[in-house]
C-alpha cells in the first residue's frame, strides 16, 4: 500500500494530507501528543453522515483504511495505526427457512433500495460522491476518502453481512502473483501484458451466501458388475466383457457445510469465480465495517432464495456421487432419489477478491485473485501474430527435418 498522499485538492496545502474537517457533535478530538487513539476513541471519532460512514484518522485528519498487512486501521498519510473493536466468537448460523418466509414479504422494499444510485457529500473535501445499484463501500473520486452506507446494512428488507473474510494477500503480493500469472500466458499480446497502464486493479469484496443442510436421500436403482464370458469356437474364439444387472435401493445421508454461491452479478465471470474456491472458512469473522474501509464492497444481487437453488445443485450432484458409491459395481443406473432436507442453515458473507479488468481491442477481459489464499484464475485474448508465427516455427522444423532425413 503506498504512504504517499493524494495529490492536492483546490485549497488544500501541497503534501499535506486533507484538511480536517469541523467536528460534529459525535466526532471525538484528535488524541494528546503522543497518545495512541485507544479501540473506544476510534468509535467515537466514527463520521456518520446522510446513512453513510467515514474514519478520520486522530492525528492527522486523513482517511484511516482496512490494512491488510496489519489487520488493522491505518492512516496513509501520516502511518498512524488505529486498532478497532472486533466482534467476538463464532458467526451466527441463519434458520434459511425463516429467512425465506421474511423474504417473500420485504422482497419489493429491498430490490427499491439498492435501485438507481445514491449520491452522498464527502465529510473530508465536501466532493460528492454516487454510490449505484449494489456498491456499499468506494471511495471519494476527490480525496480518496473511505465511504461506506450503512442504510443497506441496516434496512429491516435487507439481510445484513453476517461475517467477513478480510484480505490477507496485500496489493503487492497480489501485483506479484498477477505478474507471475501474466507472463506465463505465451500466446498473449503484448500490449495485454502491460495490463498495469491499460487496466484496473481494484480490491473488492464480493457477497455471498453459504448454505449449510442435512440431507437423507432413499434411492432406487441398479448396480451393474463386469464379467469376462468367452463366446465362440476355436479360431474365432474370444472374451468379452458382459455387465449383469441387479436391483439396488438404500438411503444415504449427506452433511454439506459453508457451500458458498457469489451473489453478485453485473460484469463478474461467475465461471472464473467459481474457481477461486475453496475458501479457508475457518477465518471468517463476525462482521466489523472497519475490515471494509479503504476497499471496494458489495451487497447481494441475488438474493438467499435465488441463491439457494444454485446450492441445491451443487449439493444435489453430490448426492448423486454419493448414491452411487453406495450402490457400488462397475456400473450405475438411479431411476429414483427423493431427499429430505433438514438444518437448512446460511451466513451472507463477504469474501475479499483482486479484481483486474482489461479493455483490449474492444473486448473486456478478466483476472481474479482469491484475496486470501492468492490462487489466480481469469482470462486473456490471444495474439495472432504470435500464433502465426509459432505455427510457421513449427512448420519450418518438420520441413528441415523431412530434408535432413530424407538425404
Amino acid at each position: 500500500m503506498s504512504n504517499q498522499p493524494p495529490p492536492p485538492l483546490p485549497g488544500q496545502p501541497a503534501g499535506g494530507p486533507p484538511p480536517i474537517p469541523p467536528q460534529a457533535p459525535d466526532v471525538a478530538a484528535p488524541p494528546e501528543d503522543g497518545a495512541a487513539a485507544t479501540p473506544q476513541r476510534l468509535n467515537a471519532m466514527l463520521q456518520e453522515h446522510q446513512d453513510t460512514r467515514t474514519y478520520p484518522c486522530g492525528q492527522c485528519g486523513g482517511e484511516l483504511q482496512f490494512h491488510i498487512g496489519q489487520q488493522q486501521l491505518a492512516c496513509p498519510h501520516c502511518g498512524n495505526v488505529q486498532a478497532f473493536r472486533e466482534a467476538t466468537g463464532a458467526v451466527e448460523e441463519k434458520d434459511l427457512r425463516s429467512a425465506l418466509r421474511d423474504l417473500r414479504t420485504n422482497r419489493e422494499g429491498a430490490q427499491a433500495l439498492v435501485a438507481g444510485e445514491k449520491e452522498v457529500v464527502c465529510q473530508n473535501c465536501g466532493g460528492h460522491t454516487t454510490f449505484t445499484g449494489t456498491l456499499t463501500s468506494t471511495k471519494c473520486p476527490y480525496c480518496t476518502t473511505p465511504i461506506q452506507r450503512d442504510d443497506i446494512q441496516d434496512a429491516p428488507a435487507r439481510l445484513p453481512v453476517d461475517g467477513v473474510l478480510p484480505f490477507r494477500v496485500d496489493e503487492r503480493a497480489a501485483k506479484d502473483k498477477l505478474q507471475e500469472w501474466v507472463s506465463s500466458r505465451w500466446f498473449a499480446p503484448s500490449e495485454f501484458k502491460d495490463y498495469s497502464s491499460s487496466g484496473s486493479f481494484e480490491s473488492v469484496y464480493t457477497a455471498y451466501f453459504t448454505y449449510d443442510a442435512q440431507a437423507e436421500t432413499d434411492y432406487r436403482g441398479e448396480r451393474g458388475d463386469d464379467h469376462t464370458v468367452t463366446v465362440g469356437e476355436g479360431d474365432d474364439q474370444r472374451t468379452e466383457t458382459e455387465t449383469r444387472w441387479r436391483h439396488a435401493s438404500g438411503r444415504v445421508h449427506n452433511t454439506f457445510d459453508d457451500v458458498p454461491v457469489v451473489a453478485n452479478e453485473g460484469g463478474l465471470n461467475l465461471g472464473y469465480i467459481a474457481q477461486l474456491e475453496p475458501w479457508p472458512m475457518e477465518q471468517v469473522k463476525p462482521y466489523s465495517p472497519e475490515y471494509v474501509a479503504g476497499h471496494l464492497s458489495r451487497t447481494y444481487d441475488n438474493d438467499v432464495e435465488e441463491c439457494f437453488d444454485r446450492a441445491k445443485q451443487v449439493m444435489s450432484s453430490e448426492i448423486t456421487r454419493t448414491v452411487e458409491r453406495d450402490i457400488g459395481g462397475d456400473h450405475q443406473r438411479i431411476h429414483q432419489q427423493t431427499t429430505t432436507w433438514s438444518g437448512l442453515t446460511f451466513k451472507h458473507l463477504l469474501l475479499p477478491i483482486w479484481l483486474l479488468t482489461v479493455n483490449f481491442e474492444g473486448s473486456t477481459y478478466q483476472v481474479m485473485i482469491n484475496g486470501a489464499t492468492g490462487e489466480v484464475v481469469g482470462e486473456r485474448p490471444y495474439s495472432k501474430v504470435k500464433i502465426i508465427a509459432t505455427v510457421a516455427a513449427v512448420i519450418a522444423v518438420i520441413v528441415l527435418l523431412v530434408l535432413v532425413l530424407g538425404r
